[in-house]
């Protein structure tokens, strides 16, 4: 393959002190996420009570002294006629659900897309067709290596952001059944829809906190918003998951036609916790096949070795004396 052995081993070596040096500094530099949380969720209810009491250009104003970078993205990219609204608020709705409350960092985002290919790109190109950087590599893995740096750096942003998001929902979806198990307490104990969000938010608060993060946001929310439609709309839209969907669903449904809530949160509740059980069965079930490549790569060589080499050792030992 024309592949340098010595240096594809010094880079695996590099690369692994440098995840030994990651995780020793993110284990010693634990953060509490409770100040974050609680500082994200203050500046949240200072924005709904400013909608509520400030006028339209004041805000404007105060968001335009608060996002400078922000918008001198935006002015950027509103010179290159890049700027399109559908692009922008599928970004911004891509950061709500990763958990970035900001939605002036989709400005951010749309212009990482434009500027990671040109940068990268160009450093690719120079080093591997000026440079030579790989002399002995033929053109199709030249050219597999720019082609492939180009659409890497121009997709990295979003799967940044995918990633963010499918942490954040697989993170929810584990301590729904349990909050959906609180609400009906507190439903039934006879408190209302936002003391009961709230209430669950600082019980699950430390246990799932992207969740606790989400009811504590949505408390805030309805309080504050005229619509408590949209209160449970905007959660819908800031996770990415059909149970919470469904979840929104029964809220409304319920708000609007008086139904029970207990008794609706209850079937909920127990439909999930049993989806949760079926995922970790299936999980259960695919651990021998997933296991098998492990097992004949690294466990059985070091098995045979244990077993058999004593007795080789004793065999050429005897041979030789003889």
């Amino acid at each position: 393959m024309g592949i340098d052995v010595a240096m594809v081993a010094t880079l695996m070596a590099a690369t692994a002190t440098f995840a030994v040096l990651v995780a020793i500094y993110a284990a010693t530099t634990v953060k509490d996420p409770m100040a974050k949380r609680v500082k994200a969720l203050n500046e949240r209810r200072e924005q709904l009570k400013a909608g509520i009491v400030a006028s339209t250009s004041k805000r404007r104003r105060n968001i335009s002294n608060k996002n400078e970078v922000a918008d001198k993205v935006r002015s950027l990219l509103g010179s290159l006629k890049m700027l399109q609204a559908s692009q922008v608020e599928k970004a911004q709705k891509k950061l709500m659900q990763a958990g970035i409350r900001s939605k002036d960092l989709a400005f951010v985002v749309i212009f990482a897309r434009l500027v990671l290919p040109i940068v990268i790109g160009s450093i690719v190109i120079v080093g591997v067709y000026f440079l030579d950087w790989f002399p002995e590599w033929g053109p199709i893995k030249r050219y597999g290596l720019v082609a492939g740096s180009l659409i890497g750096s121009y997709k990295a942003p979003d799967l940044w952001l995918k990633n963010k998001i499918n942490k954040r929902s697989n993170a929810v979806r584990k301590g729904l059944p349990d909050a959906l198990d609180l609400l009906v307490i507190c439903a039934e104990a006879g408190l209302t829809v936002d003391a009961a969000f709230n209430r669950v938010a600082r019980e699950l608060g430390k246990a799932y906190p992207e969740l606790g993060d989400e009811f504590a946001l949505t408390s805030i929310e309805l309080g504050f918003l005229t619509d408590r439609r949209s209160a449970f709309e905007n959660l819908a839209n800031r996770i990415d998951l059909d149970a919470v969907r469904g979840v929104v669903t029964t809220m409304i449904q319920t708000e609007k036609y008086g139904t029970p809530l207990a008794s609706a949160l209850r079937v909920l509740a127990a439909e999930f916790r049993n989806e949760r059980m079926m995922r970790a069965e299936e999980k259960a079930a695919r651990l021998p096949a997933i296991m098998t490549i492990p097992l004949i790569l690294f466990i059985l060589p070091v098995l045979f070795v244990v077993i058999l080499g004593p007795a080789s050792c004793s065999i050429s030992d005897n041979l030789f004396r003889n």
